[in-house]
């Protein structure tokens, strides 16, 4: 489908917060298991005192004397890193980028920009969309979902901005345009909900210089297919979160390892007569769809990327060369998954409405009912106090 930009509405005018994404700092703070964080967290806390300092890798924002407040919603230690001796914190969740799920030191005092503002909605209700970077004639979606946190980055182009479709804990204050769900519903006859302008955006938006552009059809029939086609798309990159089920091939094109994988796999190809992935010398996953080996995000193929990611070189004695002595058994689970979600989602691309041409309602439109401009109200964070949250040295934070 071409890209539609006449006076399309941007994601940024229908889901009016949004976030930056987070700034790391440091790699180490990442990984593909949780087991890797621990072993890393020991090194680093049972090092001297100027050892501990070149392995932490400091920065303008994070030295290991900077003072900070704990993240919302977890239990880590504010003294100063320095003085830190206590135990691992308990790793979370993460997407690392498009489609891949990694692990976390959830410690504000390891991260230069974590965005507490993310933290504080983020619950067993919360989606979070995120638009991917921005690459000129690059193949790949403009938009994606995740339950998990997401670090909003992206393999090529700049990042795009992270936007929770619920303002507020437990499914509360959807981040949506006021006024727009009841507009979209009288002009479908059918109500709104704000997981339906979601799995819309998902199957709609296209990259633009200015972000995703969300163009919305004058024709209630189409709306409902792509809502419907958007809610299965947003159920796969879910992987059975938030009541879903996990992604599944059909029976007879399921991915399955043939030949074990080596325990240092140091490459990856694909032999296209026999859909086979070639992992290492010897290791082999059948059948693995072309449209799975050639996903790409932003024009990355999204394989390779999380291939790299488990076996690529590190500096010796750096806190980033510290991991598994040989592939995990679950890695290779993930990757039979990776491999499952991406070529569903190519199926479900395929199957996108062609809106070139047709009747849609613009922005100049949404101008005129009074939808847009957004309040500057709902372009901020809410105020959440639900809990209280440790500030830097153990004092209680003030919100």
């Amino acid at each position: 489908m071409p890209p539609v930009t006449d006076d399309a509405p941007l994601l940024d005018d229908l889901m009016p917060w949004s976030v930056a994404p987070l700034r790391l700092g440091r790699g180490w703070v990442v990984a593909p298991d949780a087991r890797t964080l621990r072993a890393r967290w020991a090194v680093l806390v049972g090092a001297e005192e100027s050892a501990r300092e070149a392995l932490f890798r400091p920065s303008r924002a994070r030295t290991p004397n900077s003072s900070v407040a704990a993240l919302p919603g977890q239990r880590t230690g504010t003294a100063r890193l320095a003085r830190e001796a206590g135990p691992c914190p308990e790793p979370v969740r993460l997407v690392h980028g498009p489609f891949d799920e990694q692990w976390l030191l959830p410690d504000h005092r390891l991260l230069d920009a974590a965005r507490p503002e993310l933290w504080r909605v983020a619950d067993e209700r919360q989606v979070f969309a995120v638009e991917q970077g921005y690459v000129p004639r690059a193949a790949g979606p403009a938009l994606l979902v995740t339950a998990a946190l997401p670090d909003g980055r992206s393999p090529a182009g700049r990042p795009g901005r992270i936007r929770p479709l619920y303002r507020r804990p437990g499914g509360r204050e959807p981040n949506v345009a006021p006024g727009l769900p009841e507009l979209l519903a009288g002009r479908y006859g059918a109500g709104v909900t704000p997981e339906d302008l979601l799995a819309w955006a998902l199957v709609a938006a296209r990259p633009s210089p200015a972000g995703c552009t969300v163009p919305l059809p004058a024709d209630p029939a189409v709306w409902a297919a792509g809502v419907a086609l958007g809610r299965r798309m947003r159920d796969v990159q879910l992987r059975g979160a938030r009541g879903g089920e996990r992604p599944r091939l059909p029976g007879g094109r399921r991915p399955y390892v043939r030949a074990a994988l080596p325990a240092r796999p140091r490459g990856l190809a694909y032999d296209a007569g026999d859909e086979a992935l070639l992992v290492g010398d010897g290791g082999r996953i059948s059948p693995v769809p072309a449209e799975a080996w050639e996903y790409r995000v932003g024009g990355v193929r999204m394989l390779e990327l999380w291939f790299g990611r488990r076996t690529g070189h590190a500096e010796p004695g750096t806190l980033e060369a510290i991991g598994p002595a040989a592939w995990p058994q679950e890695w290779t689970s993930e990757l039979l998954e990776l491999i499952t979600v991406l070529a569903l989602q190519a199926q479900l691309e395929s199957a996108r409405p062609d809106l070139s041409g047709a009747e849609r309602l613009t922005r100049t439109a949404l101008r005129a009912a009074g939808v847009l401009p957004a309040p500057a109200a709902v372009r901020r964070p809410a105020s959440v106090l639900d809990r209280e949250e440790e500030g830097p040295e153990g004092q209680l934070a003030l919100l």
